[in-house]
């Protein structure tokens, strides 16, 4: 009997060697088309709010070939990234600003890739076919793949649950010419579970196994260019970027391992620092700070409407000479975001006087507008 390894179990070892915790396959022609269906009704339903590079390359979302049409197989893999304590925990330290796990550390897209393209050397020369890779950057609908090859399932949040790792998985992808043996695909083990559901902030979980991300706290902290909905903001508490609720509460989790990749260890930039500092950022403090970190990429006034938030649902009055700084900020966003804030941790004679001052002077609509509804109130 031969001690070859077949193609299969090579590039298993290699994902291994590369600390990817799990690897799987699945044949592409198998891609359901009622994901591409799901995505449509997502899209008609205005669900993806202001992310229009779902809908500018739907067409191409819709279906692994007719990304790629010459590709047959994926390998599917999953890189952890969980935390050694509970995301939540941090939500009661109103004084600090709370990032998502999966940003508190190096950006995956750089650590992750790095990684697959080994792999997928691995694949290229046993098979002797191309290859392709995807870390969550083009349009391939990773989680519906995922599940597919085996992986996890698409959980009642959408987002995919493993058996081996719970919910703290980063999502790779290679497509490839070669005919690679599936892995049976992953049945749902959600049972009649709604922890996930029930724990969202802002309710955005119309009905389980769907999601609308305008009011979805990642997406309004990450994704959302403008002014947040004024309803929803007292539920982002101190959420500066991203949010973990519906993953921290999956019973699934009870299997998960703190990562050991040491770059998506928090930084001192990360460790949910203090509202009191991040409101005295400007553009090139916020660039310094937050360099090779996934935070980077939202931009600064972004981000600093989301502090602005956080402050303002703190209690601390204690933050208003950093807040009202903020009122002469450049950005429109900025100052919308500081007028609020104002208003929740000030007196309404505060916000009188401070209109007067501001109103005659404000030429963005947006902005009075805020001011307006705090005198209304």
């Amino acid at each position: 009997m031969s001690n070859r390894l077949t193609i299969e179990e090579q590039v298993r070892r290699a994902a291994a060697k590369a600390g990817f915790v799990q690897a799987r396959f699945a044949r592409l022609g198998d891609f359901a088309d009622l994901h591409g269906e799901h995505l449509d009704t997502f899209i008609a339903e205005d669900r993806h709010g202001d992310m229009d590079w779902l809908s500018a390359q739907a067409h191409r979302r819709r279906h692994p070939l007719a990304l790629w049409p010459e590709a047959r197989s994926a390998v599917v893999l999953g890189f952890n990234y969980g935390p050694d304590s509970n995301p939540l925990d941090a939500l009661a330290r109103k004084e600090r600003g709370v990032i998502s796990v999966y940003a508190r550390g190096r950006d995956y897209h750089d650590v992750v890739k790095g990684r697959l393209k080994e792999v997928a050397g691995v694949l290229a020369r046993a098979a002797g076919a191309d290859v392709k890779v995807f870390v969550d950057t083009a349009p391939l609908m990773e989680k519906p793949l995922a599940a597919l090859a085996g992986l996890g399932w698409q959980g009642r949040h959408t987002n995919l649950v493993s058996r081996e790792a719970g919910s703290w998985l980063f999502l790779a992808a290679i497509l490839t010419t070669a005919e690679l043996k599936p892995d049976p695909p992953a049945e749902d083990n959600c049972g009649s579970c709604r922890r996930c559901l029930d724990v969202c902030p802002t309710r955005a979980f119309p009905a389980p196994y769907q999601l609308d991300a305008r009011r979805c706290i990642s997406y309004l902290s990450i994704e959302h260019k403008g002014p947040i909905d004024r309803a929803l903001r007292p539920m982002l508490g101190n959420r500066i970027y991203g949010c973990d609720d519906c993953l921290s509460v999956c019973p699934w989790n009870k299997f998960a391992t703190a990562a050991r990749e040491a770059r998506f260890a928090a930084t001192d930039a990360t460790s949910n620092t203090d509202l009191a500092d991040l409101l005295k950022l400007d553009d090139a403090a916020f660039r310094q700070r937050f360099s090779g970190s996934p935070v980077k990429r939202t931009g600064r006034n972004r981000f600093l409407r989301n502090v602005l938030i956080a402050a303002g649902n703190s209690e601390m009055p204690e933050l208003l000479p950093d807040v009202r700084r903020c009122l002469d900020d450049e950005s429109p966003l900025v100052r919308g975001a500081a007028v609020w804030a104002v208003a929740r941790l000030g007196s309404l004679d505060l916000v009188r006087t401070l209109a007067q001052r501001y109103l005659a002077q404000e030429t963005d609509e947006s902005v009075r507008a805020e001011w307006l509804e705090e005198l209304a109130a």
